[in-house]
């Protein structure tokens, strides 16, 4: 696994906007929630790899243009959620430089097979037992 590069701030738009949520009267008067936009397609530190993968994980939040969209707003202060965005796109960038291992496929021991059918037999056992009984 490749470190991930620290992401420019010239490559990160902030922009405040409107919070609901917790606040008060505050959340009417201030725009304390904090919308980054991180334009995926036109970074210059993403690898290939990274920028699908990227792009992939961002699922919804990422526009038809490749821009990665993370509105936060679950803090009172305005510093307070530019920190929590900023920390989850953090995240997501580690995550899409981290390659998942292969499934190796494996089959089961004959010890389990064996096991899997005593227990068979004796749920079946038990059903068999819990039946009226057949008339004589």
């Amino acid at each position: 696994m490749t470190r991930p590069p620290a992401i420019p701030e010239d490559e990160i738009e902030l922009t405040s906007i409107a919070s609901s949520g917790p606040g008060g009267q505050n959340v009417n008067k201030v725009a304390t929630a904090i919308q980054l936009r991180f334009d995926i397609a036109r970074s210059r530190v993403l690898t290939d790899y990274a920028r699908t993968r990227l792009i992939a994980l961002g699922g919804s939040r990422v526009t038809r243009e490749g821009v990665l969209v993370i509105t936060a707003r679950e803090h009172r202060t305005r510093e307070g959620n530019k920190r929590a965005a900023i920390e989850r796109l953090a995240q997501l960038v580690e995550r899409a430089y981290h390659v998942p291992k292969k499934r190796v496929p494996t089959r089961p021991s004959a010890g389990a097979k064996r096991r899997r059918l005593e227990n068979k037999q004796q749920i079946a056992r038990r059903k068999t037992l819990r039946r009226r009984p057949e008339p004589e």
